[in-house]
């Protein structure tokens, strides 16, 4: 697929201090936020609830405590929600291990590492705040160890305040 035509799945192309990010709308909800690559070009809010997720997108930006309010549409399983709302329960400024978070709900580290690879909303439901043992991990891991998915993970730890992450950062750049 183009990228124009790539481009013109989403609602808005959001230029945001972490990175590009994709805001895809139907019937007045966030269907899906996309981290995407920095040659996407930003693409103004086609829509109200596009244009929603851009403000509060922007003030999280400004201040890591901002808690959004976004008509978000339902999806994955109860499997995943079970993960998605132990992930929201993590402070800002805080990290989990994938082990760790499996062990407070009852799980497996691989369970939760799919349920969070699978995030619709990523940002909303903080998935960075889940990290291998070993270092960041998750969608940070990539076959380009400096690959823009690793910045956004970086910069969000950075940004709320993450004390965990200090290790992390010296192990890994």
């Amino acid at each position: 697929m183009k990228i124009q035509q790539q481009h013109e799945l989403f609602a808005a192309v959001l230029d945001l201090p972490l990175g590009k990010l994709g805001v895809r709308t139907a019937g007045g909800l966030i269907t899906e936020l996309c981290y995407l690559p920095p040659h996407f070009d930003a693409k103004a809010p086609q829509d109200a609830v596009a244009e929603l997720a851009a403000e509060q997108l922007g003030k999280y930006c400004e201040d890591a405590d901002f808690v959004f309010d976004l008509p978000l549409k339902r999806a994955g399983t109860e499997f995943q929600h079970k993960v998605w709302d132990a992930i929201r329960s993590i402070p800002r400024g805080s990290v989990r291990t994938y082990g760790e978070l499996a062990k407070h709900i009852g799980s497996a580290p691989r369970a939760v590492g799919q349920a969070c690879g699978a995030n619709w909303f990523p940002v909303v439901i903080p998935c960075h705040r889940v990290t291998s043992s070993s270092g960041l991990g998750g969608f940070a891991n990539s076959d380009d160890p400096n690959g823009y998915l690793l910045g956004i993970k970086r910069w969000l730890l950075a940004h709320e305040g993450s004390s965990e992450y200090a290790w992390q950062q010296t192990t890994l750049l």
